[in-house]
């Protein structure tokens, strides 16, 4: 008599041929390539602006704004205030324009990474990539 629980430790005794595969990237879409930088751009951009305005918050919990305010002010005679000059919305300002310029700037680089692949796979005849099932 064969039980269920034999059956299956006859079936995992057996070699299971996994079969492989082997490609070439041989072409990066243009456009799909941008696409996917402009994404990855846009994660950078949140975790900028939510990094700037953390430190901030911390910088002014721990009131360096303040000293700092009063050491420049024993400098100019009072004439110039920094805690009037860094505010909230001072600072998300500049973390926005900040993460505006990343966004740009990740999304032009991904554009050209794929650009110079597609050119150097002419030459080097592309990235050899294997694939098994198992």
């Amino acid at each position: 008599m064969s039980t269920v629980a034999d059956k299956l430790a006859q079936k995992s005794a057996q070699k299971s041929s996994s079969k492989q595969v082997r490609l070439r990237l041989v072409y990066v879409d243009f456009w799909s390539a941008v696409k996917l930088s402009f994404l990855i751009a846009i994660a950078i951009a949140i975790v900028t602006l939510v990094a700037i305005l953390l430190l901030f918050l911390i910088i002014q919990s721990t009131g360096l704004i303040g000293q700092l305010d009063e050491f420049v002010s024993s400098f100019s005679d009072g004439s110039i205030s920094l805690a009037s000059a860094i505010g909230l919305p001072q600072v998300f300002a500049f973390g926005a324009v900040c993460a505006i310029l990343n966004l740009i700037v990740v999304t032009v680089l991904g554009a050209v990474a794929a650009g110079i692949y597609n050119m150097a796979v002419k030459i080097t005849g592309g990235q050899l990539v294997g694939f098994t099932s198992n």
